[in-house]
Formats: structure tokens, C-alpha cells, sequence
């Protein structure tokens, strides 16, 4: 069967973590201070590669040349989405024609300068990154975790529904239905894939938002309210559980 947009935009992978967790881009000069980097890895003359390491900065691969890069945050170690990835993903420009356009229009951005060429730039990069994940999920780049889940033919969708509606009071049975399961197949499926059961996933996932909610100042009981606790003392109970510190702590952090 053929899905139509309405249907895809209902199982948008990646829209909650881009709704939760700020994404910004900053052009810089140096492969050293960026993680978002487009290289000439065969010494052809031109960008050949795309490579984006979600959690560090490193040196070039021996041997490339740095045609642009850019620091990119997707909401710092707090976004469980970047947890997930892979150190480095990299992608072959000839082989991704989406990425190569965009790569390289963000080296034109950065080799001359244009007004607004810096705003131009990094919102190129942000886009490169989103398409970048995107592929890292459709290509199954790992296999198990977060990425695993959103990957399978099944279970993304239950996946999307929990992200998509954290304060939901959801049960097993409702998120199988989703998933088009039986309510067994559907927790030894989800287990084996993601590396936990679905309530405990869900749980990870509110103090995900729970925590990333109290960091903008928000209070610990319309957080624990948004993200479906039946109360700021059971937040707090399974967040600190979770994190180490009370919710209040994390709030009092700048």
C-alpha cells in the first residue's frame, strides 16, 4: 500500500525531538572545533564525503581535505536521540545526491561572503544534519536501541506515538494495537529491538522531556504534569532515580 503524506506526517520519526531539543549551527574554520564536517576524502578536488559525530570533535580523516565545517548542538547530551547514534556517520556525497546539493551550497556559503551568508549557512547545516540522521534511521545504522526502534516497520509507530504524547496514560495494549501486534509479539519485539520494555522506554523518555522542560525554568509540577506523571512527587521520585539529583537541582542549574 502506498502511504499518503497524511499518513507519514503521523509517524514523523524525527518531529519530537526537533519540537524538544533546540538545533543550531555555527560555521566555524577548523575540523578540530566542528562535528559537522564536508571533506574531500580521495583528493579529487572537490567535496566527496559528509561526516557528522554527534558527541565530539575530532581531526580529519588522514589524508582529506576541509572544504566546510560547522558546530552543531541538537540539544547537547539531554537529547537521547543523540545518545543513540553512532559516533561518526558518514555518507558518501555520490551516493547521496540530497546531501550533495546541500553540501554544496553550504560550501559556497562559506567560501565567499554574502549578506546574511552566516544565518544562510547554518540554517543549511541544520538541515544537513536532520537529513543526515534521517538516512542514519532509514538505513538502520545500528541494531539495537532508539535507532533500531524507529527503524522497524512496526514498531516506529509506537515509538512516534509515545514521543508524540508523552502525558498519554498509554498502556501495552494500546501501543501493540499501534504497532499492529499482538500484545506478546509487541513487548518481546519492542524488548528485543530497543533494549527495554515499552513502559520503561516511555518512562526514559518523559524524564528526557521532563528534564529538558526544567532546564528552560520551568517547575517541577507543570513539568511532571506535562510529560505524564500523576504527580510532581512521583516525578521526582523516578528523577531522581534516573539522574541522581532532584528535578528542583536541575531547575537550580544555569
Amino acid at each position: 500500500m502506498i502511504e499518503s503524506p497524511e499518513m507519514a506526517r503521523k509517524h514523523d520519526r524525527l518531529a519530537a525531538f526537533l519540537r524538544a531539543f533546540p538545533l543550531s549551527a555555527k560555521q566555524c574554520d577548523s575540523a578540530e572545533t566542528a562535528n559537522l564536517l564536508i571533506i574531500d576524502a580521495r583528493g579529487v578536488g572537490e567535496p566527496t564525503h559528509l561526516l557528522y559525530r554527534a558527541r565530539f570533535t575530532a581531526a580529519l580523516p588522514e589524508g582529506a581535505a576541509l572544504w566546510a565545517a560547522a558546530q552543531v548542538d541538537f540539544g547537547g547530551s539531554g537529547n537521547p536521540l543523540v545518545g543513540a547514534l553512532p559516533d561518526e556517520l558518514s555518507f558518501s556525497l555520490i551516493e547521496e545526491p540530497q546531501l550533495r546539493g546541500l553540501s554544496e551550497l553550504v560550501v559556497a556559503e562559506a567560501k565567499v561572503s554574502r549578506c546574511g551568508g552566516g544565518t544562510v549557512g547554518a540554517r543549511l547545516c541544520e538541515i544537513v544534519v536532520v537529513l543526515a540522521v534521517r538516512r542514519a534511521i532509514a538505513n538502520g545504522t545500528v541494531d539495537a536501541g532508539m535507532l533500531a526502534g524507529l527503524a522497524h516497520p512496526r514498531l516506529h509507530k509506537s515509538l512516534v506515538a509515545m514521543h508524540d504524547d508523552p502525558a498519554r496514560n498509554w498502556t501495552v495494549a494500546e501501543l501493540a494495537l499501534i504497532a499492529d501486534m499482538s500484545r506478546g509479539q509487541f513487548i518481546s519485539t519492542f524488548t528485543s529491538a530497543v533494549g527495554k520494555s515499552p513502559i520503561a522506554y516511555l518512562s526514559g523518555w518523559r524524564l528526557c522531556l521532563g528534564r529538558a522542560e526544567l532546564r528552560v525554568g520551568r517547575s517541577v509540577k507543570s513539568v511532571s504534569a506535562m510529560v505524564g506523571f500523576s504527580s510532581a512527587a512521583a516525578f521526582s521520585r523516578a528523577y531522581s532515580r534516573a539522574f541522581g539529583v532532584p528535578p528542583s537541582h536541575t531547575r537550580r542549574m544555569p
